[in-house]
């Protein structure tokens, strides 16, 4: 071969040779360059940077910065009990508890047609036994439980024979008040001498304890007594917040825990300080619980227990959802045998509620219905009368 030709062809090769790698270490440099960091600098952008204000930007202090007046809260006007909307700085005075009953007898009366249904089938010009199976029927539907309806019926059974002339709604009335016990002892017992009295608030989740134990406060406050609440409720998120603006409203203390913490620890820890304050009375605020979890129910007689190192635990009040109707027997008999339930709160007894269950439980557990909530305003819980709630039912 000629060797000028020989030489071309190798200077070809070499050539091409150095284009190929010079192609390769510029693309290799490309993506090497595309995966590495951004060099760091002292400030990074982040979301919403274009829109901020420049950094040598004076910022305004929390006393340029013009705060919403929060006006006062008139008790029982347009609130429903919830937590916030409150001036803290004025407290509220919680309307009176004589009467309470008496004036908010038309919500109880919305509870149920129980006692004019029943008049009007007395009232037939023949009450046979297909009348009486239809108002055994109605005291079923009303909640009042198996049981007892037919020990109503046969009540009502003797008195039309034996008394004919007497009204049928007053021979009911009789029947239904004779039932509820009107001179069983419902006053609680919050009267101690040389401590504090305390009071346990019990139930299963959703029947309204915290904000029985709230309305409760304002009943003593509004009655002159030193209250302590005590935030035992320590699983539910936000509960001792709950029971916190409750006492905030009218200037009650509240004794909290951390969230997730000993329920026993923040009890005795509220029993010490109302010793140590020299309280009236402790309300203490439990965390609700199926009545089927043993476990859950053995804390809750621990709580009682630990108490009671303290001071004697002088009423335990069992809340009760009149909604739930006969499905709450079974949850009241279970705490009854746990924590020696001494009463019994009916909350939601307005409009929704039969009225009924007010009757079966009284006679199931053998302790009396102490209070009613009849309403979702704040001082909507009364002290539960027998002849005004027959009377309501009976319209």
């Amino acid at each position: 071969m000629d060797p000028i030709l020989l030489t071309v062809l190798i200077g070809a090769l070499v050539l091409a040779l150095v284009l190929g790698l010079g192609m390769l270490a510029f693309r290799a440099r490309g993506k090497r360059s595309a995966t590495e960091a951004p060099p760091r600098s002292e400030h990074l952008p982040g979301v919403g940077d274009d829109a901020a204000p420049p950094r040598d930007t004076p910022k305004r202090t929390i006393a340029t910065v013009q705060l919403p007046v929060v006006s006062d809260v008139v008790p029982g006007e347009g609130s429903d009990g919830a937590e916030g909307g409150t001036d803290l700085g004025t407290l509220e005075r919680p309307a009176p508890v004589a009467g309470r009953m008496a004036r908010l007898r038309d919500r109880l009366a919305r509870s149920g047609g129980l006692g004019q249904g029943i008049v009007a089938l007395l009232s037939r010009s023949t009450v046979d036994d297909a009348t009486w199976e239809e108002i055994e029927d109605s005291l079923i539907a009303a909640d009042i439980g198996v049981a007892v309806a037919a020990e109503v019926v046969e009540g009502l059974r003797a008195a039309v024979r034996a008394e004919p002339d007497v009204a049928p709604r007053e021979l009911l009335r009789i029947e239904l008040l004779d039932l509820l016990d009107p001179n069983a002892d419902r006053s609680l017992a919050v009267e101690a001498v040389g401590r504090p009295a305390v009071v346990l608030i019990v139930g299963v989740n959703g029947t309204g304890k915290t904000t029985t134990t709230g309305k409760l406060a304002r009943v003593l406050v509004a009655e002159d007594r030193d209250v302590i609440l005590g935030a035992a409720d320590t699983f539910r998120a936000a509960a001792a917040d709950q029971l916190q603006t409750w006492g905030d409203r009218v200037g009650v203390a509240v004794v909290r825990g951390p969230e997730g913490g000993d329920p026993a620890s923040v009890a005795f820890d509220a029993v010490t300080a109302a010793i140590d304050t020299e309280a009236d009375v402790l309300l203490v605020d439990t965390a609700g619980r199926l009545h089927t979890k043993t476990g859950l129910m053995d804390e809750l007689g621990k709580v009682k227990r630990v108490i009671e190192k303290k001071a004697p635990v002088d009423e335990v009040l069992l809340v009760l959802d009149a909604t739930t109707g006969q499905n709450g027997m079974a949850q009241a008999k279970v705490f009854a045998a746990v924590v020696d339930v001494t009463g019994v709160v009916l909350t939601k007894l307005d409009g929704t509620a039969k009225g009924g269950i007010v009757v079966s439980v009284q006679r199931e557990l053998g302790v009396p219905v102490k209070l009613v909530g009849l309403g979702e305003g704040p001082d909507d819980l009364a002290p539960f009368d027998p002849e005004v709630f027959v009377d309501a039912l009976l319209g």
